[in-house]
């Protein structure tokens, strides 16, 4: 069988594989087109169209004991989750890889085969590294949630910053309050309170105002004051 002849006939079957996405040029040129699957996205979702990469052949006059001309292009460039000329290199590998291991057979569906699966590939090691990273952000997220529960690792120095630092304020809020109670009794003395309330509304008792020379023994204008004694009528003896 002819060259000529076994590319006709390759196209026929290829044209009944891909009834809608083979377009036909000519007798030797045509394109495929292929839809790639993405991972990650919801392809039910209401308007979504998968990407497309056309793979255009050209039988050259010895294929397929010659490698055919091949080209690659995508559909919407500027939206394709694929981008040229940065994917477009291991894509190519890909095919010439292909066609090295095919050489001699009909190999345009093998062809276009690896191209879709190496497309895809790409989509998928893309989509695995971008929940990763996004993973990895959560995780160390979540470490800096978790490190304000942890507190701080205590060691001995540690210890004794916080005894000393503990001692130090229990110290001044003491004195603090011994200055505070010196100063109301201060002004209790000055303006002639006897009340017996000290600092911050606290009842004295008896002792205390005594030994803070608060109160003192009755003079005798208290006694001259005091109430005379009233006699008991019962005991009274009434003489006829």
């Amino acid at each position: 069988m002819s060259a000529s002849e076994e590319q006709e006939q390759e196209l026929e079957v290829l044209e009944s594989i891909y009834p809608d996405e083979l377009t036909k040029i000519s007798d030797k040129e045509f394109s495929i087109r292929l839809s790639l699957e993405e991972p990650d996205v919801d392809v039910d979702a209401e308007g979504y169209e998968a990407p497309i990469v056309f793979l255009r052949v050209t039988y050259t006059p010895d294929y397929p004991n010659a490698a055919p001309d091949l080209s690659i292009s995508l559909d919407s460039p500027s939206t394709h989750p694929l981008t040229f000329p940065d994917d477009e290199a291991p894509l190519v590998s890909a095919l010439d890889t292909a066609v090295e291991e095919n050489m001699g057979m009909a190999m345009v569906f093998t062809l276009a085969t690896t191209l879709k699966e190496t497309a895809e590939s790409i989509l998928r090691d893309r989509a695995d590294e971008a929940r990763r990273i996004r993973e990895e952000v959560a995780r160390i997220e979540e470490e800096k949630e978790m490190e304000k529960f942890r507190g701080e690792l205590v060691t001995k120095e540690v210890f004794e910053n916080w005894r000393l630092a503990f001692i130090k304020e229990t110290k001044e809020k003491k004195e603090q309050e011994e200055r505070e109670r010196e100063e109301a009794e201060a002004k209790g003395r000055r303006s002639g309170n006897v009340s017996g309330v000290g600092t911050a509304g606290k009842k004295l008792t008896g002792r205390e105002l005594f030994e803070r020379g608060l109160v003192g023994g009755m003079d005798e204008d208290d006694e001259d004051d005091a109430p005379e004694e009233t006699p008991d009528v019962g005991k009274l003896e009434i003489k006829a």
